[in-house]
């Protein structure tokens, strides 16, 4: 049997110790087609860091694996050319150096590119924590360019059919390589017979994307490449206008706004400004505008103008822009988590985003003065009927995202002339086909809230404030059945977790929700439990290490009661003595970091016992959720392998961003 497919991979000096160039390599030959049905063509570009040699060594023992040692370039087209050119596969998959493939992918991929007589097939991809586009809500036998919104995915991360590839004579220009990809991708698209999506399967992760902005000349060299493909290859008219509207927005107008633009250089910003504002003078009429977003219409404006002192006091401006997203409420229908949420864009100062009110019109109004827009472009009253609450979960381990099923509505405000909008809905979580129809794997799942406004859309994870409460109730379900959780992270962000490892991981993940009572000179210690099994559980201990004074360590039997399933916990009760001086096997003035033992196990619990000189005791969180995590020294890694060490390091980190003031900016 032929090979089924080749994978691509340009290479360029990745060093010794790049651990995602490792991890792409592992995913390669780890798949779980045959080896004699699938290879990978490593296309080094001359790297002088052992790379080569590392890359020889694996293909002198694994006869799918070829190496070729080309001239160096600068950039990956040439590789992956040659690459293309040698291939002996009946399809062909592109990887960056610093990508990974899911182990099942090739296998997945080529089956349903067979099925479907593709000759694009797109796995579903991973990037960040961000939510997928909206191309991998389902599998697609036959996309729609536009209707599936396949222009959201224009890396080359695709299988393609080789005969296809060379029919057409697609290759990769030399320009700018984020834009060849962009050029072989929109070719491909607009000449493909069938282009398929396989969604229910992550197949690749991406590496990161760089976000510095890049040389002027050869970026419009590259933008023009595309805008020629897409003249070569569609017809005038509709179409026509928005997959241009969509590199007007994208290649232009991203790079000239947010990030990239505040941290580049004034020279390098007004350099970029002045080729891309002759690029959009010749190639951008302004009846592209109205397929913008608003925000990027007033960046239009200012574009064409050449005026960059506005367009950076306008990205300035947008810094800080954020969603709010309350958790109202979280209880179980049966087997399915129902999340009732809330959720705002606001401003950096915190106050929400509003908009004109003009008759029963909405106008948005640019955040900086000097910049008008006419009526007709600043009309957002329509897309605030369309503004709506979306609500996608992640695993925290691995990055496979999915969007959750929202019901609810869009609520108004008037507020003298302004018009505020916010979003209220449920989000059902259902674990036995939350992943396109599959059963979420085992382990951590973030919950993160997404807005579209009408102007503007901002995405948050679900805090949970101080004095937030949670019913941590867990339940049974799925095929086979699975325990699952709703819990508080470290951080206090809202996540569910499916299937805990054991009996003690589960008190683990819900324990900041522990209080204390007081009573005949004892502390009553009380733990949510989110699922009491019908024997009741093994028998469990509660450690109480003192993190001050001599450390000393108090070990006391806990009590395991059951709660109503599906309605209430658990808890678990320990009973501890209380004295004012020290004493052993009682509680005295201090911080106490507790742990739980079962079964000859001990784990940290998420939050610290406090005890004041009246003897009184009080919750403490571990950690403070509103600042970042602070930077891992030796000795804080040290600590943390001591017993309560994690506690200790935690207390310091908060003491440290509470009362000591920040480094400056270096």
């Amino acid at each position: 049997m032929g090979v089924k497919v080749s994978v691509v991979v340009p290479v360029s000096e990745p060093g010794p110790d790049d651990d995602a160039f490792d991890a792409c390599v592992r995913s390669l030959l780890e798949q779980s087609m045959p080896s004699g049905e699938y290879e990978v063509i490593f296309a080094d570009d001359r790297s002088g860091d052992g790379t080569r040699e590392r890359l020889d060594a694996v293909a002198a023992v694994r006869p799918n694996v070829r190496v070729l040692h080309l001239e160096p370039t600068g950039t990956p087209s040439h590789g992956r050319n040659v690459g293309l050119a040698v291939a002996q596969g009946e399809y062909v998959y592109l990887l960056n150096q610093r990508d990974r493939l899911e182990r099942v992918a090739l296998e997945m991929m080529y089956r349903t590119a067979v099925e479907t007589d593709a000759d694009v097939l797109i796995g579903r991809l991973v990037c960040g924590d961000g939510p997928p586009p909206r191309a991998f809500a389902r599998n697609r036998e036959r996309a729609d360019l536009l209707g599936d919104r396949l222009l959201a995915l224009p890396t080359a991360h695709k299988l393609f059919r080789k005969a296809f590839l060379d029919r057409r004579a697609i290759r990769f220009a030399d320009v700018e390589p984020e834009l060849s990809e962009q050029a072989f991708v929109v070719k491909a698209y607009l000449t493909a017979k069938v282009v398929a999506i396989l969604a229910d399967h992550v197949c690749c992760h991406l590496g990161p994307v760089p976000e510095t902005l890049p040389d002027p000349a050869a970026y419009v060299q590259g933008v023009r490449t595309v805008l020629d493909v897409i003249d070569a290859h569609s017809d005038p008219g509709e179409e026509r206008e928005r997959l241009y509207a969509h590199w007007f927005r994208t290649s232009v107008l991203r790079p000239l706004g947010g990030r990239r633009l505040l941290s580049a250089r004034p020279e390098r910003r007004a350099s970029m400004l002045a080729a891309l504002r002759e690029l959009t003078l010749q190639r951008f009429p302004e009846e592209l505008d109205r397929h913008l977003p608003v925000y990027q219409r007033a960046r239009a404006v200012l574009v064409r103008s050449g005026e960059l002192g506005r367009l950076t006091a306008l990205s300035e401006a947008s810094r800080g822009t954020a969603l709010q997203a309350e958790l109202r409420d979280v209880c179980w229908d049966e087997s399915i988590l129902t999340m009732d949420l809330a959720a705002e864009i606001v401003a950096a100062d915190g106050t929400p985003m509003t908009f004109q009110a003009d008759g029963d019109r909405l106008l948005w109004t640019p955040p900086i003065e000097g910049v008008t827009l006419p009526p007709s472009l600043a009309d957002v009253t329509e897309a605030v009927s369309r503004a709506r609450m979306e609500v996608y979960i992640r695993h925290a381990e691995y990055g496979g995202i999915f969007f959750i099923p929202v019901s609810g509505e869009v609520c108004r405000a008037r507020e003298g002339d302004r018009v505020r909008v916010w979003a209220v809905g449920r989000a059902r979580l259902d674990v036995g086909s939350a992943a396109a129809g599959r059963p979420l794997r085992s382990g951590e799942w973030e919950v993160h809230v997404r807005m579209h406004s009408g102007a503007q859309q901002a995405r948050t994870r679900v805090a949970g404030h101080r004095g937030a409460t949670l019913s941590c109730v867990g339940v049974l379900a799925g095929r086979p059945r699975k325990l699952i959780i709703p819990c508080w992270s470290e951080r206090r962000e809202l996540s569910v977790y499916v299937e805990p490892k054991s009996f003690a991981d589960s008190i683990v993940l819900v324990s900041p929700g522990a209080s204390v009572t007081h009573r005949q000179g004892h502390v009553f210690l009380v733990l949510p439990v989110p699922y009491v099994p019908p024997s009741g559980g093994p028998p469990a201990e509660l450690l109480l290490r003192q993190l001050t004074g001599r450390g000393r360590v108090i070990t006391v039997p806990a009590l395991v009661e059951p709660g109503v399933p599906g309605r209430y916990p658990g808890q678990l009760v320990a009973k501890v003595g209380v004295r004012r001086l020290p004493g052993e096997g009682h509680l005295g003035p201090g911080l106490w970091a507790p742990q739980i033992r079962v079964e000859d196990r001990e784990l940290d619990l998420r939050f610290l016992l406090e005890m004041n000189r009246s003897g009184r005791a009080a919750i403490r969180p571990a950690a403070d959720p509103s600042t970042p995590a602070t930077r891992t020294t030796p000795v804080a890694r040290l600590l943390s392998r001591l017993p309560g060490g994690r506690h200790a390091t935690r207390l310091a980190q908060t003491l440290q961003q509470r009362y000591l003031p920040p480094e400056p900016p270096g």
